[in-house]
């Protein structure tokens, strides 16, 4: 049964983003593991708050994640 978790800095993702990475992890554990195990494959998001997350010392924020997020590709 496997347990997979997603961890966020809360306020960066919406519902429907979490809904849709839980989906998409479920279908990924599927592909590997096999239909059988659907039924017990647990995908839970977990949020962090804005700023108690660090990188390399340095906080992460909810606005720092957005900034990242607009920038080009």
């Amino acid at each position: 049964m496997p347990l997979v978790d997603i961890q966020l800095i809360e306020g960066v993702f919406d519902d429907t983003q979490k809904q849709r990475m839980i989906h998409d992890v479920t279908e990924a554990m599927v592909a590997v593991e096999g239909e059988a195990l659907r039924g017990v494959t647990w995908v839970r998001v977990q949020e962090i708050a804005s700023g108690e997350w660090a990188i390399g010392g340095k906080p992460m924020t909810a606005d720092a994640v957005k900034a990242v997020q607009s920038e080009p590709a």
